[in-house]
């Protein structure tokens, strides 16, 4: 599966994935927009080493890239493929996620979704929570 993450990594650009997300955030989720939304802040951030990076990326194109194991038109099952890859990147970049990320992903989510949709982050906090060293 990592080679195939790689493989969509000139998939990915800034314009890209903020279109994927305005088109298709609503029908693709909270979960799996608060889960771009952490790549993506943390992918800005300059003190990220580039091996993190180079997984974001991967994991960020194949969530914008228009194939897909799953078609994202597929209704319910449709993102669940781009959930299941970002969580493993979560997993794989978690020690690079501070506070400061995640209240930028959650203040944008607030923004788009509303208050409400922070109840639905357990999968994905408990993503970074488990895979987080303490102090980061």
């Amino acid at each position: 599966m990592n080679e195939t993450i790689q493989g969509y990594g000139k998939e990915y650009s800034e314009e890209s994935f903020w279109d994927k997300i305005k088109k298709f955030g609503k029908k693709a989720g909270v979960k799996v927009v608060y889960a771009a939304l952490l790549l993506f802040y943390t992918l800005k951030d300059r003190d990220v080493p580039p091996w993190a990076k180079s997984v974001i990326i991967g994991a960020l194109a194949y969530f914008i890239a228009p194939i897909d194991l799953i078609p994202d038109f597929i209704p319910v099952a449709g993102y669940t493929d781009d959930l299941g890859t970002l969580l493993a990147a979560l997993g794989v970049v978690s020690s690079q996620i501070d506070d400061e990320i995640r209240g930028k992903a959650r203040a944008r989510l607030v923004a788009w979704f509303g208050e409400s949709a922070t109840l639905d982050l357990g999968e994905v906090e408990a993503r970074l929570d488990s895979s987080t060293p303490p102090g980061k």
